[in-house]
């Protein structure tokens, strides 16, 4: 229950402290002068919340929660654009994952575990559509999603076009992708930007990519567990730089 805030002041007193919920769960019909304060807060912040009845509040909690759950996040989320510098000083070439529209929380684990024994600088995510960093994201991490940085980012598309301006390379893995990926330059900064199992990734995504890369298959099924697929290709720019 520690990434839970039960009751409307509880929830006052953390937004005013700056922490921020992933979401809250609201009781239909709720009213009050406290709560409207409340709500005009949650609006104002652009925080997604969501009107439930009360029999799906008192599953989460046999405390008195006021009619207001908050959802806070498991850990604590970085800034791209505070984060990218830091590492552009430290003298290191950067290396990012974006993740676009991976909604299983086990393959987003299975990809913070790898990237982070990769030496991935961070994991960028979005805010929606993608898979909840909760406590089954991070036990199939291993804990790596708390060890490795992870930004989320309101809109993925805006995101990118940052990373292009500060002179990231931005690689897409696709399996209609006609260039093979060892037959790509790695060594510079680089964005892996990798899609769901199903669709891959987006068209918007892929129309911003600098380059869309596949992974020679030679099986009959031809295709890889997107947890798979990213560690071949951090690995693959891993042994690049290191040659």
């Amino acid at each position: 229950m520690d990434n839970y805030i039960f009751g409307i002041r509880p929830l006052l007193e953390s937004l005013d402290s700056g922490q921020i919920p992933e979401k809250v769960l609201i009781q239909q019909g709720l009213t009050g002068d406290t709560f409207q304060q409340l709500f005009a807060k949650i609006r104002a912040m652009k925080i997604p919340f969501q009107y439930v009845p009360s029999a799906r509040l008192n599953k989460v909690t046999s405390k008195n929660h006021q009619g207001v759950i908050a959802v806070m996040p498991v850990i604590g989320y970085q800034s791209l654009e505070a984060l990218l510098p830091g590492i552009l000083e430290s003298g290191e070439t950067p290396l990012l994952v974006l993740l676009d529209g991976i909604t299983d929380v086990r393959n987003m684990g299975a990809i913070a575990r790898t990237a982070e024994c990769a030496g991935v600088h961070a994991l960028v995510i979005p805010e929606k559509g993608g898979a909840p960093v909760n406590a089954d994201a991070v036990k199939a991490s291993a804990g790596a999603l708390s060890r490795i940085p992870v930004c989320k980012e309101s809109n993925l598309l805006q995101a990118i076009a940052f990373l292009r301006e500060c002179g990231i390379k931005l690689l897409a893995l696709d399996d209609k992708g006609k260039t093979s990926l060892y037959e790509t330059e790695l060594t510079g900064p680089l964005a892996v930007i990798m899609g769901a199992e199903d669709k891959g990734v987006s068209a918007a995504v892929r129309k911003l990519s600098d380059t869309v890369v596949s992974i020679p298959m030679k099986g009959h099924i031809a295709s890889l567990n997107v947890s798979v697929a990213t560690g071949i290709v951090v690995f693959e720019t891993q042994r690049q730089r290191m040659l």
